[in-house]
C-alpha cells in the first residue's frame, strides 16, 4: 500500500510526506530498534518512553514513515489515536488477504502453545505467528500486518487482562478457528475476581467463531467444557485425561531431560510424539496444537513430526542454560501464577533429578483476595518438592512464602531478600557447581535479569 492509501484507511493527515505514492513494502514496527527498511513506525507513547522522541531514528533506520499522534519532523501519518489506526489498518489488511486466522487464549501456556502450534502449521503452509508475547491491542495488529498473499495460516496468541479484551481484539481479527487452553487466576483482580469471571472473559473468543468455524476447547476444564454452550462454532474437543476428547494424549511417560512423550491420537489415527521441551505439563500445549492442526486437515503422522521437531522460541519460559562450571539455570521469569509456578517447580525438580536445587521466586501478581494464601501454597510445595534453597524476593507475599517454606520442617534453606539486587548477589554467592536454580515471579518484578546474569558466561 502507499501512504496515500493507508493515510485514507486509518483517517490520517499526511505531513513531510515528499511523496504520498512511496509503498510501505515492510512490517511495522514500535519499537525503532527494530523498524526493518520500508516499514512503518509506531510512535506510541508507554510508561517509560514515548515512541515519538524516536521518530527521527526511525526513519534513519529504514521507516518509510511515521504513524504518529502530532508532527515529529520527519516523514508522518498524523492520527488521532496511534493504537486505534494501528488496529484499523490491521483489519483492512485482512480485507485484502485470506488466511485462516487461528485465535488462541488461555491463563497459562498461551506462547508455548502459539509456538508449538506455529512450528507445526509452517511445515505445511506459509504461517505467520505471534512473534514472543504481543497479544495485546498493539502486538495483535503488528502480528497481522506481517501477513500477506501468501501467507495461509496466521497464528494470533490473544491475552485478556479484562472483559472485553477478546472481544476488541476478535474485531479486528476474526478468528475461523479458537482455541482455549485452560482458565486459572491470571489477571483474576482486574476480572472479577473468581474462575467464573476469568471464564466470562476467556470465552470472548469462541463466542466470535462463525458458524463454520472450530472451537477447541479443553475437555479437562470444567470451566473451558462450559464455553460449549457459548459458540456456533463446531466444538472439537482435546485433552489428556477425559475420554470423550477427539485429540487426546495416550500413554504418557517421561523421558531424558524431563520431557515427555506421549501417544497422539486423532480421529485420523495415531502416533508417537517426543517433545523437545522441559516439563510433564507441556503435554497439554503439545495436544492443544494438534488439536488446530487436526481441524486445519493435517494428519496426525505430520502433527507428530511437527511436535516432536519443535524447540522453544520465546524467551524466559523454562528456558534451560547449562553453564560451563555445571549449574543449570532455568529462566522461567517473563511471568508467573500459582499455576505457572506449579508446573514450573514440578518440571525443574524433574530436571534435577539428584542435583541441588535452587528456587529464586518473586510475586505473583493479580491475585486478589487470595494473593497471600497462594503465595503460601506455593512456599509449602518448594519444601514438599525438597528444593535445598529457597531465595524469596520482595516484600509482602514473598516472605509469607518464605515462612511457609521454613516452618514446613522440610530442610529448606530459606533465605528473602529485599530486590532484584539482593537475589542476584546472593544467589552468585549460594550457587554450586551441578546446582540447577529456578527463577521465577511475575514480569514487573524483573527477576528476568537475575537469570540473565546467572547464565551469562564467565566474564
Amino acid at each position: 500500500m502507499t501512504l496515500a492509501e493507508i493515510a485514507r484507511v486509518v483517517g490520517a493527515r499526511l505531513c513531510d510526506v515528499p511523496d504520498p505514492r512511496v509503498l510501505v513494502t515492510a512490517p511495522s514496527a514500535v519499537d525503532s530498534r527494530e523498524v526493518v527498511p520500508g516499514g512503518l513506525f509506531a510512535a506510541t507513547a508507554g510508561a517509560r518512553v514515548d515512541g515519538h522522541d524516536y521518530a527521527a531514528a526511525a526513519v534513519a533506520g529504514g521507516a518509510v514513515a511515521v504513524l504518529a499522534a502530532r508532527p515529529v519532523g520527519v516523514p508522518a501519518l498524523v492520527v488521532e489515536d496511534v493504537e486505534v489506526a494501528i488496529g484499523v489498518l490491521a483489519r483492512h489488511l485482512l480485507g485484502r488477504v485470506s488466511p485462516t486466522v487461528v485465535g488462541l487464549t488461555g491463563s497459562v501456556g498461551k506462547t508455548t502453545t502459539k509456538d508449538l502450534l506455529a512450528q507445526v502449521l509452517e511445515r505445511h503452509a506459509a504461517t505467520v505467528a505471534t512473534d514472543r508475547s504481543f497479544n495485546n491491542e498493539l502486538g495483535l495488529p503488528l502480528t497481522v500486518l506481517r501477513a500477506d498473499a501468501a501467507t495461509r495460516y496466521l497464528v494470533l496468541e490473544m491475552g485478556a487482562g479484562r472483559k472485553g479484551d477478546l472481544r476488541y481484539l476478535t474485531g479486528l481479527a476474526p478468528p475461523r478457528v479458537g482455541l482455549v487452553l485452560n482458565v486459572g487466576t491470571a489477571h483474576v483482580e482486574r476480572m472479577g475476581g473468581g474462575p467464573a469471571d476469568v471464564a466470562e472473559a476467556k470465552g470472548e473468543l469462541v463466542e466470535a467463531l462463525p458458524v463454520d468455524g472450530f472451537a477447541l476447547l479443553n475437555a479437562d476444564d470444567r470451566y473451558v467444557r462450559g464455553m460449549a454452550g457459548r459458540t456456533r462454532a463446531q466444538v472439537v474437543w482435546y485433552g489428556r485425561s477425559a475420554g470423550d476428547a477427539q485429540v487426546r494424549a495416550e500413554d504418557v511417560r517421561m523421558v531424558e531431560g524431563a520431557r515427555a512423550a506421549f501417544a497422539l491420537v486423532t480421529p485420523g489415527g495415531r502416533a508417537p510424539v517426543e517433545l523437545g521441551l522441559v516439563g510433564e505439563h507441556q503435554v497439554g500445549n503439545a495436544v492443544a496444537a494438534a488439536a488446530v492442526a487436526t481441524v486445519l486437515g493435517l494428519g496426525v503422522a505430520e502433527i507428530a513430526e511437527g511436535l516432536s521437531a519443535a524447540r522453544r522460541r520465546s524467551g524466559g519460559r523454562l528456558e534451560v542454560v547449562d553453564r560451563v562450571d555445571g549449574v543449570t539455570v532455568v529462566n522461567d521469569a517473563y511471568n508467573a501464577s500459582p499455576e505457572s509456578m506449579r508446573a514450573g517447580l514440578r518440571a525443574v525438580k524433574a530436571l534435577a533429578g539428584v542435583r541441588r536445587t535452587v528456587a529464586v521466586l518473586g510475586a505473583m501478581g493479580q491475585q486478589a483476595d487470595a494473593s497471600r494464601a497462594r503465595h503460601v501454597e506455593v512456599g509449602r510445595l518448594v519444601a514438599e518438592l525438597g528444593f535445598d534453597v529457597l531465595i524469596a524476593v520482595g516484600e509482602g507475599d514473598p516472605v509469607a512464602m518464605a515462612r511457609a517454606a521454613e516452618s514446613s520442617g522440610a530442610g529448606v534453606a530459606v533465605h528473602a531478600v529485599e530486590d532484584v539486587a539482593g537475589a542476584l548477589g546472593l544467589a552468585a554467592a549460594l550457587l554450586e557447581a551441578g546446582d540447577v536454580v529456578f527463577v521465577k515471579a511475575s514480569s514487573e518484578v524483573g527477576l528476568g535479569a537475575v537469570a540473565r546474569a546467572l547464565a551469562a558466561p564467565p566474564g
